[in-house]
């Protein structure tokens, strides 16, 4: 993972630094709006480094710093997910167009297929791009793993309903689940995929069933809004964070975390299938803060 914007803002502000006065906890917010967490969290981070200087009497910039490692490291919530054998899992993977959401499905098939040695299916469930499917074919091809697709424009609760029953028909694994992402069409979308989430449920085996939402660590705060539409839809269980290593900011994990309770699992740092890694909350601050 690298992160340079938000470590770079931050390492101009210490520059500056002469003490933990007003002037400092100013451009303090300031930075962290610019790195991407919103305004909200941003004041109560704030407030928060302001309480711990004055109770703990920091005053050294690394001892500031530390200071601020240790308060959003609980912002950033983490989870890990782990198919199976011999059950039905299904992961509904969701995104807005143009986030890597299909790039994603083809690195969680890579390892998952590695980790797991478990059967893995990928569904073609965004029916309204013909390039999704064809897309889908492709990293089905490259790891060697069974896709199941239907025709462009066709039903996609119908695509998942397949591939669920292909998968319990095989003694159980892991069906990885594209979805459509058009939000300009938000109601439509919406009600899509919440027949698509009681179908998926339906054919999974008890508690085998999770949603992973795909998010563009470049983003920012659109990031956001993005994560609320899909999480009051149907629930979000996980974030995949794409792009990360760009000239992201990234405080999307850190807002996604404290605003919206949501967990991140993976993060992406470039197009081929090794670029994927367990999400690390320690990395993650320290990069983000720039203590690496």
């Amino acid at each position: 993972m690298k992160n340079k914007s938000f470590a770079a803002g931050l390492k101009k502000l210490f520059g500056l630094y002469k003490g933990p006065d007003e002037s400092f906890f100013e451009d303090l917010t300031d930075t962290l709006i610019e790195g991407d967490i919103g305004a909200k969290t941003a004041l109560e981070i704030e407030a928060s480094l302001r309480d711990l200087c004055k109770k703990e009497k920091l005053v050294s910039e690394g001892d500031v710093l530390n200071g601020l490692y240790n308060i959003l490291l609980p912002y950033v919530k983490v989870t890990s997910l782990e198919p199976e054998k011999g059950k039905v899992s299904i992961y509904l993977v969701l995104g807005v167009n143009g986030v890597g959401k299909t790039t994603s499905i083809g690195k969680m098939a890579s390892y998952y297929k590695q980790k797991c040695d478990i059967p893995i299916i990928l569904a073609a469930g965004d029916t309204f791009r013909a390039a999704a499917i064809e897309q889908l074919k492709f990293h089905g091809e490259k790891n060697d793993v069974r896709v199941v697709a239907h025709q462009h424009g066709g039903d996609p609760g119908a695509v998942i309903f397949d591939a669920g029953d292909a998968m319990a028909a095989a003694g159980g694994g892991l069906v990885l689940a594209d979805t459509a992402g058009r939000l300009h069409n938000k109601e439509n979308l919406v009600r899509e995929l919440q027949k698509i989430d009681r179908i998926a449920k339906s054919k999974a085996s008890e508690g085998c069933y999770k949603k992973i939402l795909v998010l563009d660590a470049t983003t920012g705060q659109n990031g956001l809004r993005q994560a609320e539409v899909f999480h009051e839809a149907i629930g979000v269980d996980a974030v995949f964070l794409t792009k990360y290593d760009s000239t992201a900011k990234g405080g999307v994990a850190v807002t996604a975390g404290k605003e919206l309770n949501l967990p991140m699992l993976f993060v992406g740092t470039g197009e081929k299938y090794e670029n994927i890694s367990p999400f690390s909350a320690e990395n993650y601050v320290k990069e983000f803060i720039g203590k690496i």
